[in-house]
């Protein structure tokens, strides 16, 4: 019961950077391209879940489960049955906590806990907080119990934070349920399926009565089909009226839309079982893939699909062929005015998709080979493209193969040229990491990617686009951890990178904590390996880069790690920014005695702090300059003395030290 919106660029003339730092140039397909059949998404973001709490409608048991977890540090553990909205309605249920006090969502967090991952951050949840799990994946009853395990850990920690946490328990293992999941547990209803229709109608603004509704068909569709399903048959109902080919009233646009639904699998097999031939299959499954696609873009897609499924042509001239017009008509295939080719029942394209990467495994591999070709045909719009992987994506997927569309994100990426990413290769991995069954896979797969060997300078952007786009705002910890290796690797993309965590962490004063834990966890645990971790830290650690207020004790142990090692050449931009901020600002005074501080008194870290402050304050000692660097020697002055007098020698002034 979730819906996305997208940006959507159509054939774009060029890339658009409206600031500063590294640019990514993201395409869309169209507004809802992440929840076609067979795709769920992850995605919590804000403007998601207001889109589903306008089409929501609560299930039995949701206003008991929302009493219980409006209490802080409540978690609320949900049991319903597969296709009764259950995902939906443990998203709404942290959306609206608090709604009618009119609490504000500003510096709370909302994201999905991981269930499986290996390289998981700590929780580290805060008042208010709010985290989804989404256990309903979960078949196996050994992974259920070490689940169940890492949610007692998330209980506790959400209870004592006064966080909040809605879990969502798998279906059919209620025997393998840990005896403490009973008083947390509420058992949701399905919702009656007629109001999931009209509710999303009504938000499509459609304009149609109740009677219209009220064919016993329909009400037999609403009783049986998951909600997903029903989200679809109204979002094909939307379709049928927008596409203008479909009849002009509600009651042609619902019988198209419930036909797409219920009879479209057994036409597509009805419709192969009489096409025979390996040219008019081929044709059938190209156009299903490349539909509304220019003519000439399909023609050469099929005949390289027949090319790759090893066809052989034949013999005789084309000309002394059906032309291409009478093949397609045959096949009921229509080509519109523009020359874009279409099929001339609604949805139709789906169910063949759906019905060829079921019944032809055989061919699995070589479709992956031929949408790596045919996605870059030069006759395509780059919406072109992005639909063509994305609808080769969902049916990836759908028959449990998540390699081949990674496979295909890597072999894009690492041909790109220049500093923009693939959108083939971004539609890909984006796809990927939001579905709802194979995203954890994925968030797997590009871990084990950004820690391993040599990487392209194009993967490595399109990794950190992902990084971006997608795992911040679902897994913003995980985002921090695969930028962090991309980060440290050398090359204009790394510096990419680099710049993208950054101002990541910069914007939020959790993950700017986690940064430095890290980076100082890096540097200890082997001095070989530790100076690019030490100058990545030196550079979060300048005054531009810290979140607002500073978080003064991260920064003290941050700066303790930079000053107690080399390099030393970090230390100049980094003291430097400080200086110029306090100038600019006394309020930030404080920066001088905690930097200075983070020494622990050592003489040589003082004397290059020193140096440092007379090279910033220069020779002219500009009168604002001279007033800050005065009062930065004097913390220097002070931990000097404190040193030496704890060792029994006299004072010791900041002109000996020079």
């Amino acid at each position: 019961m979730t819906e996305q919106d997208h940006v959507t660029v159509n054939d774009p003339r060029g890339p658009v950077n409206n600031g500063v730092g590294p640019q990514y140039v993201f395409y869309g397909a169209d507004a809802d391209w992440m929840i076609r059949k067979g795709v769920g998404s992850l995605r919590i973001v804000r403007e998601d879940r207001v889109r589903l709490a306008d089409r929501f409608v609560p299930p039995m048991g949701y206003r008991v489960a929302a009493d219980r977890l409006e209490e802080p540090g409540s978690v609320v553990l949900l049991e319903a049955p597969p296709g009764s909205g259950r995902r939906a309605a443990a998203v709404m249920l942290l959306h609206r906590l608090g709604e009618d006090e009119g609490a504000v969502e500003e510096g709370v967090r909302f994201e999905e806990l991981p269930t499986t991952d290996k390289d998981e951050t700590p929780l580290a949840p805060g008042q208010g907080d709010r985290f989804l799990l989404d256990l309903s994946g979960i078949t196996d009853e050994e992974a259920y119990a070490t689940a169940q395990r890492r949610l007692s850990v998330h209980r506790a920690q959400v209870q004592e934070a006064g966080a909040h946490m809605v879990v969502v328990l798998p279906s059919g293992m209620e025997h393998a349920h840990a005896p403490d999941l009973g008083p947390h547990t509420v058992t949701l209803g399905r919702p009656r399926g007629i109001a999931v229709v009209t509710r999303y109608l009504r938000m499509d603004r459609m304009t149609f009565r109740p009677t219209d509704l009220g064919s016993t068909d329909l009400q037999r569709l609403c009783e049986r089909s998951p909600m997903r399903e029903l989200a679809r048959l109204a979002g094909l109902v939307r379709t049928a009226r927008d596409g203008g080919r479909f009849g002009a009233d509600f009651a042609g646009w619902l019988d198209q839309a419930m036909h797409a639904v219920t009879d479209r699998a057994r036409e597509v097999g009805q419709q192969v079982a009489t096409v025979r031939t390996a040219p008019e299959r081929a044709l059938l499954l190209a156009t299903a893939v490349f539909e509304e696609a220019r003519a000439d873009s399909v023609y050469e897609a099929w005949h390289g699909l027949m090319k790759t499924v090893k066809h052989e042509e034949e013999v005789t001239t084309e000309l002394a062929q059906a032309d291409f017009g009478e093949r397609l008509t045959a096949l009921g295939i229509e080509r519109s005015s523009d020359g874009r080719l279409c099929f001339e029942r609604l949805a139709y394209a789906d169910a063949v998709r759906t019905y060829f990467w079921a019944n032809f495994p055989g061919i699995r591999d070589d479709l992956r080979d031929w949408i790596d070709h045919a996605a870059g045909l030069r006759g395509l719009t780059t919406d072109d493209r992005v639909n063509i992987v994305v609808r080769f994506g969902e049916r990836s997927l759908a028959v449990g193969r998540p390699y081949d569309l990674f496979a295909l994100v890597v072999r894009w990426a690492d041909r790109t040229t220049g500093a923009s990413c693939d959108p083939r290769a971004m539609a890909a991995l984006e796809l990927g990491l939001s579905h709802e069954r194979f995203g954890a896979w994925f968030r797997r797969r590009t871990y084990k990617c950004v820690t391993s060997g040599p990487l392209s300078d194009g993967l490595i952007r399109v990794l950190t686009a992902a990084c971006l786009q997608s795992l911040r705002t679902t897994h913003p910890d995980q985002a921090v951890v695969r930028l962090h290796y991309l980060a440290v690797r050398k090359g204009d993309a790394a510096h990419e990178a680099r710049e993208s965590l950054l101002d990541l962490a910069g914007r939020d004063r959790r993950l700017y904590r986690l940064l430095i834990d890290r980076l100082r966890d890096r540097t200890r645990r082997d001095p070989r390996t530790a100076e690019p971790h030490l100058r990545l830290l030196a550079e979060l650690l300048r005054s531009d880069r810290a979140p607002h207020p500073p978080p003064w004790p991260d920064l003290f142990l941050g700066w303790e790690t930079v000053f107690s090692q080399p390099p030393t050449e970090p230390w100049n931009p980094l003291v430097s920014s400080w200086l110029n901020t306090v100038a600019g600002d006394s309020a930030r005074e404080m920066a001088l005695g905690v930097m200075v501080g983070a020494t622990h008194g050592g003489t040589t870290a003082l004397h290059r702090l020193y140096t440092i402050a007379c090279e910033w304050a220069g020779p002219a000692r500009h009168p604002s300059r001279a007033a800050v660097a005065a009062l930065f020697w004097q913390h220097i002055d002070d931990a000097q003395y404190a040193r030496t007098e704890g060792a029994g020698a006299g004072p010791r002034t900041t002109e000996e030290a020079r």
